[in-house]
């Protein structure tokens, strides 16, 4: 069974004296290459130490892959509006609920408030109804690639199958190091849309398996074509914004080289042949131009999730490991098969040649958290609960809104076990606290 051992835990964390003064000078940055995300989303950007943002949540018709299709879109764009901050700014969004049924907001991956006006995924925001999230990006918080989206209960799973989402960035310390300034900027927002089903109305089972839908976009596009300086570095900031459709990203003749995940920035650069991203996971990778002009793809490879096979691991199959992480745990009657052969998403040409810019040494020093005051195991699994069908499970419960099962204490690290015992692979994240990943399958993570 997959076996994440020793996931550490920081109730809150804090940083050093050191990397605080780093990100306070990111407060005032020089510029960086950027570019917006290929399509027709917009940027906005905090002014003054405030940003200020309007979202109206509709559904209608959007224009996503050359196709017109009746999707929810946050201010008609898919993906929505770009949101660019830094540590210390105020964030006062309007939220205007246009969809015909409740929905909300989740600030993904960011550290701030979960209660109140904040990341209060409990709050419901009825239709015709506008709500102001209002909340202060800690002045140490780490810079990243983050990710807005609806998160009402019950309704979560189609409302970002249905379009909803966008990218939320925090400028850091990572973005000033020299090499990083050098590097072309390009976000790339991975999503996956139904184009018989675009509102992901789905039975039961089928939500329960994952919505995958047959139309997969970068940036609302279907296969845009990006652009490499000869010699230059390109900084690929990825965000798997499908619903249940894990991304096994290749690019050709091209390793990448991780610089950032969830948590924001890792110690060095990391080479990989590939990346596995989960639904709601972001990284961050470096391409060098380093290759004979011409055009490259950036692929999806063939990827196995898994399904709710009854008969359990035992009768599925056994589950396997590919480069860059988990693969999914065998295939039932009604899971979802992978692709037979790669899936072009995007491709890359080189341009004109630049002055040859080097790979960064290092990056962000990571602080390993303290040992451990308290060990937990949660099990991931599903099965029926009382008074309902099929759920998902953790530790033999399903969510309840009402219940709070665990209860941790300010200031401490915590060791946490997990440990799917499903047919299927389960993403994982904690809201508002970061962890590092220590171990997994007993293997110790190389960053």
């Amino acid at each position: 069974m997959p076996h994440f051992s020793r996931r550490k835990f920081l109730a809150l964390s804090t940083v050093s004296t050191g990397s605080l003064l780093l990100y306070q000078c990111a407060r005032h940055p020089h510029p960086i290459s950027s570019s917006s995300p290929v399509g027709s989303s917009t940027a906005i950007a905090s002014q003054d130490g405030l940003l200020d943002v309007s979202l109206a949540a509709t559904r209608g018709t959007v224009t996503v892959g050359g196709r017109a299709i009746e999707l929810m879109s946050y201010n008609g764009q898919i993906p929505g509006p770009r949101l660019e901050a830094y540590p210390g700014d105020t964030v006062g969004l309007r939220l205007n609920n246009q969809l015909g049924e409740a929905t909300n907001l989740h600030f993904h991956g960011l550290h701030v408030s979960p209660s109140g006006h904040a990341d209060n995924i409990f709050l419901d925001i009825p239709d015709g109804e506008t709500f102001t999230y209002e909340f202060t990006i800690p002045e140490d918080h780490p810079g990243g690639t983050f990710y807005y989206h609806p998160h009402r209960h019950g309704l979560v799973g189609r409302q970002v199958f249905a379009g909803l989402g966008g990218i939320f960035v925090v400028r850091g310390a990572l973005d000033q190091i020299p090499e990083i300034q050098a590097a072309k900027e390009i976000f790339v927002f991975l999503k996956d849309i139904d184009s018989s089903n675009p509102l992901g109305q789905a039975h039961p089972m089928q939500a329960m398996l994952g919505r995958e839908g047959d139309l997969v976009t970068v940036n609302g596009q279907q296969t845009p074509s990006f652009t490499l300086e000869a010699g230059g570095l390109l900084r690929l900031r990825l965000v798997n914004a499908s619903a249940a459709r894990f991304y096994r990203l290749s690019l050709d003749d091209h390793p990448m080289y991780l610089i950032a995940t969830d948590g924001g920035a890792i110690a060095a650069p990391q080479e990989l042949p590939e990346l596995l991203l989960a639904p709601g996971e972001r990284a961050e990778v470096l391409v060098k131009g380093d290759r004979p002009g011409g055009t490259y793809r950036l692929v999806n490879l063939p990827y196995d999730r898994g399904s709710m096979g009854m008969m359990g691991r035992g009768g599925m199959g056994q589950g396997r490991m590919g480069q860059g992480g988990m693969v999914g745990m065998g295939r039932g009657p009604m899971g979802q098969s992978p692709a037979d052969s790669p899936q072009t998403l995007a491709t890359l040409t080189y341009a004109s040649e630049s002055a040859s810019v080097p790979l960064p040494q290092q990056l962000i020093p990571v602080i390993a958290l303290p040992e451990p005051q308290q060990t937990r195991e949660f099990r991931l699994h599903h099965g029926m609960a009382p008074g309902q069908r099929m759920v998902f499970l953790i530790n033999n419960r399903a969510y309840h809104h009402d219940r709070i099962d665990t209860q941790v204490t300010l200031n401490t690290t915590e060791d946490w076990d997990l440990v799917n015992t499903d047919s299927m692979g389960h993403p994982f994240h904690v809201h508002t606290n970061p962890f590092q990943v220590i171990h997994q399958n007993g293997q110790t993570e190389a960053y």
